[in-house]
């Protein structure tokens, strides 16, 4: 049984090679700033990272909201990471909230976020940071900061225009306007919209699509749409090659292809 780590503010399951994250911090609307939330979500990547039995992770968020993002009021009373010196400040940003920031852009194995409700600020930030969103008819999405003087700190502005591009991501942080579940899957911030009691069955039926293919495939191919992003196309089809030679001296791949011809579901042991 492989162990979990342990947490404070989110509950960690593992469930036939899918890992599901949820905030547990309903009463401040699962702010990512005065809890340990940040900290769960870091060790949670890469716990992940490490554990080649984990194929896919879902955040999702217990109550009302997926995340509120940063907490308002210690804003106003500059406490915890708003409290200080521009430095201490900048500090605090760098150790803190843009570690998750980091985590997430750092993990090698498809992220779902099941966004059960409002997911603001660093929240939308949070939603954006993963592969995929699955939105509940609840889900309401904003770029708030500009709202309050702010800016997106936690590099809001980087994974936004690679979800939607320059021109739209630019609108929502310039506006800081709030969006609702149905503009949200038309905008591509979501990637489908389910009803509240369906998202996390639809969310896991789509982890475990995923978890049914070869786990070495899997992370190699996650991997490769981040690097996609980087690279200049000679060296990634450098890298391509690499990575598809190390896939063609797998056992799974040998599997894969004995179940496509014998018409049958693959049965993959990572190796």
């Amino acid at each position: 049984m492989l162990e979990l780590p342990v947490l404070t503010d989110a509950m960690l399951t593992l469930e036939a090679r899918i890992a599901t994250l949820t905030f547990q911090r309903d009463d401040v609307r699962n702010a990512l700033t005065g809890t340990t939330l940040v900290n769960d979500i870091v060790t949670t990547i890469e716990w992940a990272n490490r554990n080649a039995d984990v194929s896919v992770l879902i955040l999702t968020g217990a109550g009302s909201a997926f995340s509120a993002g940063g907490n308002i009021k210690e804003m106003r009373d500059r406490q915890g990471m708003f409290g200080g010196s521009v430095l201490d400040i900048q500090q605090q940003y760098r150790q803190g909230i843009q570690q998750m920031s980091l985590a997430l852009h750092r993990a090698e194995l498809p992220l779902i976020a099941a966004v059960n409700g409002p997911a603001i600020g660093a929240g939308c930030d949070l939603a954006c940071m993963c592969d995929l969103r699955i939105g509940s008819s609840r889900a309401l999405l904003g770029e708030t900061f500009i709202n309050l003087g702010i800016i997106p700190g936690d590099g809001g502005a980087w994974f936004m225009q690679r979800v939607l591009g320059y021109q739209r991501a630019a609108e929502l942080i310039l506006t800081g306007r709030l969006v609702a579940a149905a503009e949200a899957r038309e905008l591509g911030l979501l990637l489908e919209v389910v009803e509240p009691e369906q998202l996390l069955p639809r969310a896991q039926v789509l982890a475990a699509t995923i978890a049914a293919k070869p786990p070495q495939a899997v992370r190699f191919s996650k991997r490769l749409l981040k690097l996609a992003q980087r690279l200049e196309l000679p060296d990634f089809l450098d890298l391509c090659a690499g990575f598809q030679g190390m896939c063609h001296h797998t056992e799974d791949h040998l599997e894969a292809i004995d179940a496509f011809l014998e018409k049958r579901p693959g049965q993959y042991a990572g190796r």
